[in-house]
């Protein structure tokens, strides 16, 4: 069996390995963007979809190969989806600075006006022309705590609670978090699609 190479249109080294294992059994070598000198690609797009179709384009045209691209964040439904697609940069200075903005932006408000969920969009794009790319989408629903829990995961994972475990995503083992997280609902339904 050949192995098809993949471009992921991101160059973090966690996506690279959890999307990696699973396009393997599909005879995918998924390869990051950052061994072909991508250059950076402004996520102009007005919404998740938008902005991995934007990436997994620009990324399979530059390498000319089939790419995947994710784009993902949270959405705060008292802020009004807020910071959404924006989720990375709310703060301009990372983690830490994004999480303070957040429970400053929350400041006073009850715990049933504090739902929330973490969205992912992966993309498929078979050539940079592709007109019908496979877009697939997980949600993955909480509420924001009041202070950080736990010391796992990265971004808003201390703030965000999971009801069904009882804890934040931060205090999940990283085991399960990938099996139940948005990222991991948007990866079960992309392998379904590319079988």
């Amino acid at each position: 069996m050949t192995t098809q190479q993949v471009v992921l249109a991101s160059g973090n080294a966690g996506k690279l390995r959890e999307l990696g294992r699973i396009l393997t059994p599909l005879g995918m070598e998924l390869v990051s963007q950052g061994e072909f000198d991508m250059p950076q690609v402004p996520e102009d797009g007005l919404s998740f979809v938008e902005n991995a179709i934007i990436k997994a384009r620009a990324a399979a045209a530059h390498c000319g190969l089939p790419a995947i691209a994710d784009d993902s964040g949270l959405e705060v439904d008292y802020l009004q989806g807020a910071p959404g697609i924006h989720s990375a940069r709310y703060s301009g200075q990372g983690d830490e600075a994004n999480n303070a903005k957040l429970l400053a932006a929350l400041e006073g408000v009850d715990e049933a006006q504090r739902s929330a969920r973490f969205q992912c969009v992966l993309v498929y794009m078979r050539h940079a022309n592709d007109p019908t790319p496979l877009v697939c989408q997980g949600s993955w629903e909480g509420r924001i705590l009041t202070e950080t829990r736990g010391v796992e995961g990265f971004g808003y994972d201390p703030l965000f609670y999971v009801p069904e475990h009882d804890c934040s995503s931060a205090e999940l083992p990283r085991d399960l978090k990938n099996a139940i997280s948005h990222r991991a609902k948007a990866s079960a339904l992309l392998l379904d699609a590319l079988r």
